[in-house]
């Protein structure tokens, strides 16, 4: 089963990180691309580091209700997330589930029989182009949120052995990459 994995803050909405739960919006275009998705019969989830729940910034209640708010917004659009899965641990705790490591992705292929290898994730920071790059996922760096910043690092000499299969402008556009790939 092919699965497509989508960051959430600078990929979906908002501005590229730190943003409230209760406070963040989808972009105007996300919830038609993941409508794509579906219609594709692609799993769709999101996949994201929520540091600021274990900074007591808000509770790990409140970013779930921040998804529903998310879900409820994707249902008027007849789009819909299969899963979420977030690491609430700040970087400093060396957790095992916070990206760039695969923890969240092995479970979500656990549990929903995925082919890692034929999955895309679509993310605005190097941290979720590692993550695709440690179990064969294709990567689609958008250039949203943080996605510029992150464009240049890969440009520079230090991140030479990292190269993204897709520089999309938005979510969107990821989107559509995918679809061609996927006929190809």
């Amino acid at each position: 089963m092919i699965g497509v994995f989508l960051d959430r803050d600078g990929t979906i909405g908002g501005d590229g990180g730190g943003i409230h739960p209760l406070e963040f919006s989808l972009y105007e275009y996300s919830a038609k691309a993941i409508n794509l998705l579906n219609k594709k019969g692609l799993k769709v989830f999101l996949f994201t580091n929520q540091s600021w729940i274990g900074m007591g910034k808000f509770t790990e209640q409140t970013f779930l209700e921040g998804c529903k708010e998310i879900e409820k917004e994707l249902e008027k659009n007849n789009a819909y997330l299969e899963g979420i899965y977030y690491c609430p641990h700040k970087p400093e705790d060396n957790c095992n589930c916070r990206k760039p490591l695969t923890t969240l992705l092995e479970k979500a292929k656990i549990e929903n029989n995925l082919d890692l290898n034929k999955c895309y994730i679509i993310g605005d920071r190097l941290s979720d182009m590692l993550s695709a790059e440690s179990v064969g996922a294709k990567k689609i760096l958008v250039k949203t949120g943080r996605g510029l910043k992150s464009f240049k690092e890969l440009s520079n000499s230090t991140s030479e052995k990292l190269k993204v299969n897709y520089v999309a402008d938005n979510v969107f556009t990821a989107v559509e990459w995918i679809l061609i790939d996927l006929s190809s």
